[in-house]
């Protein structure tokens, strides 16, 4: 699950890139962010630098750039069993290159940091999969999950509830889907978001209960990544409704495979979960690297005989 999550939002952020557009302008346009480096390293006073034509078509250029590395990344990602340590040092790079994506969208959404750590389940996935590669299953990695969702739904409560101004897409999809009017919509996001911060604790509870908590992340970020297309699909126009939105629901695989990850540790583990030893770096690994031995690694905790053998449960 991990690897397909990484798989995931490589691909939708290589389909944005090649495209579409991303937010860099926002971070590049500012001269409060830019200045320097333009009169630095290129030699440029700021306005020559803003009036040459050349400069805004060296950004299209950089930007379809990325969405290369970004396919070449989930591609890596797909194969990862077999290209070793090159093949963990670009989902490294690539965890890097979400993450400056992300600070160029809290740019562009007026430094709502709210907004960059929404993304923490995208930019996190590469890692996770390279710890698991490197480590095997461990409740250490289980723990950084568990922050890694309650970050992304925190965040997102935060704009259902209207801590920040509520997104206009958020009201638009709601009422395109279910057929709301704006009072009703604004009762439902404000209801979501409440549910967003009980996830956002419930999932640290004992397993009994955190897995009830993670079921409803699973439902929720499966919801809110299909309703990408749901919410903005037209069937005058199928195919450019899917081009324009289909990435986008792509792209936040990750806010349900990941918690479908937790769940299935937490349904298979029981109450050990929490209290299980990190695995040795010493046993013998295969597959993902699932320090276990079991030949059963071919995506994280998808296998019934891996899950006994780490959290095997209390005979009543």
């Amino acid at each position: 699950m991990v690897q397909l999550a990484t798989v995931a939002v490589f691909a939708g952020r290589a389909y944005q890139h090649l495209f579409w557009d991303a937010p860099y302008r926002e971070v590049i346009w500012d001269p409060y962010w830019s200045a320097w480096i333009v009169e630095s390293v290129f030699g440029l006073s700021w306005d020559e630098f803003a009036r040459n034509p050349a400069v805004d078509a060296g950004i299209r250029s950089v930007i379809f750039g990325l969405g290369v590395f970004y396919l070449l990344c989930a591609l890596t990602a797909v194969f990862v069993k077999k290209t070793g340590r090159r093949g963990r040092g670009l989902m490294i790079a690539g965890s890097a290159a979400l993450v400056l994506l992300a600070v160029a969208y809290t740019k562009a959404r007026f430094y709502h940091f709210g907004q960059f750590f929404e993304y923490t389940l995208q930019f996190s996935s590469p890692l996770f999969l390279v710890y698991l590669l490197g480590n095997g299953l461990t409740r250490r990695l289980i723990l950084s999950m568990k922050i890694a969702i309650a970050l992304t739904f925190t965040c997102h409560g935060l704009y259902a509830l209207g801590y920040y101004p509520v997104p206009g897409l958020f009201m638009s999809m709601t009422i395109h889907i279910l057929g709301t009017d704006a009072s009703q919509t604004l009762f439902f996001l404000k209801t979501a978001g409440i549910l967003d911060f009980l996830v956002a604790i419930g999932i640290f509870l004992p397993a009994k209960f955190s897995r009830w908590f993670l079921l409803y992340a699973i439902f929720w970020g499966g919801a809110t990544a299909l309703a990408r297309i749901l919410g903005n699909f037209y069937w005058q126009f199928p195919l450019d409704s899917l081009h324009q939105w289909a990435y986008e629901a792509v792209y936040r695989f990750p806010h349900f495979l990941i918690p479908a990850a937790v769940w299935l540790v937490a349904h298979k583990g029981g109450p050990k979960i929490l209290s299980a030893p990190i695995p040795s770096r010493s046993r013998k690994r295969s597959g993902f690297g699932i320090g276990t031995g079991s030949a059963s690694g071919d995506s994280i905790l998808n296998s019934r005989v891996h899950c006994k053998k780490l959290y095997p449960r209390r005979k009543m």
